[in-house]
């Protein structure tokens, strides 16, 4: 499954303000002392989560950035500043995981990924980490929470119908969805690892109109795949919901979690 560079873009300072600061004060933590590291990042998109971490690493970085969308890694940083080292790999991750592992690695990033690959591709990744005993920070995966406010009467039939949409198949087989973060905790943990985790939730303000209404389209497009609601149903709510984004009332929340996981003991 790809996404638009426009979509990208558009999430993106929402999805830098909901990164959990504690999560990536765990991460900094892990990496402080060291004169370079090596981060591998998976699905990288346009660089969001090269953009995100930079800054805060204290260290010369490579980074291998990683996806199988040429045009949106083709949109990801190619230079950087002189401290910094950019090598971008078109690579099926459903495939080719362990190419992007293999080699001196640091730490393995992730963005808005988990939620979308199955339970055995979610059990290779966690089993190819912890053999090779790297780090891992996953932020974004949605956790199927929604709150929208002010509340419509369809609203609990929709989001029922988007959390069945996120557990199709969406590349990499019948997908975890909602429930990805939590499982992959707790396949870290029963490899040894230590888990720091924590919310971090799009919060989506009435002046943020532009990204709500492309976010209820995308719910609605959901809902009527699955076609549990009759069409007009969904057609009706979303019209509703679209009135409310316009005339400034609308508010809107979005359950993510972010976790790090690390080996215990020493690398």
């Amino acid at each position: 499954m790809s996404f638009s560079a426009a979509w990208l873009a558009l999430r993106e300072p929402y999805d830098l303000r909901a990164r959990n600061t504690a999560v990536i004060d765990a991460v900094m933590a892990t990496l402080a002392g060291r004169a370079s590291v090596t981060i591998a990042d998976l699905a990288c998109g346009t660089g969001s989560t090269f953009r995100a971490l930079r800054p805060r690493v204290k260290a010369h970085q490579n980074w291998r950035l990683a996806d199988n969308d040429l045009s949106l890694l083709a949109r990801a940083p190619q230079s950087s500043p002189p401290d910094t080292h950019v090598t971008p790999m078109p690579i099926d991750l459903n495939r080719d995981l362990e190419a992007v592992l293999d080699g001196p690695v640091d730490l393995v990033t992730t963005s808005a990924l988990l939620d979308l690959v199955s339970d055995e591709w979610l059990q290779r990744l966690a089993v190819e980490t912890a053999a090779r005993r790297l780090p891992i920070y996953a932020a974004l995966s949605y956790d199927g929470r929604i709150e929208m406010a002010p509340a419509d009467v369809a609203d609990k039939k929709i989001i029922a119908a988007v959390n069945k949409h996120q557990r199709t198949d969406k590349g990499f087989g019948l997908a975890l969805g909602p429930g990805a973060a939590q499982q992959a905790i707790e396949r870290f943990e029963r490899v040894g690892y230590s888990v720091a985790q924590g919310p971090s939730d799009w919060v989506f303000a009435p002046t943020d109109r532009e990204i709500q209404v492309e976010i209820l389209s995308g719910w609605a497009a959901a809902a009527r795949e699955m076609g549990d609601m009759p069409l007009p149903d969904v057609v009706s709510w979303l019209a509703r919901r679209r009135d409310l984004v316009t005339a400034g009332r609308s508010s809107i929340r979005v359950g993510h979690v972010d976790f790090f996981a690390r080996p215990t003991g020493t690398r």
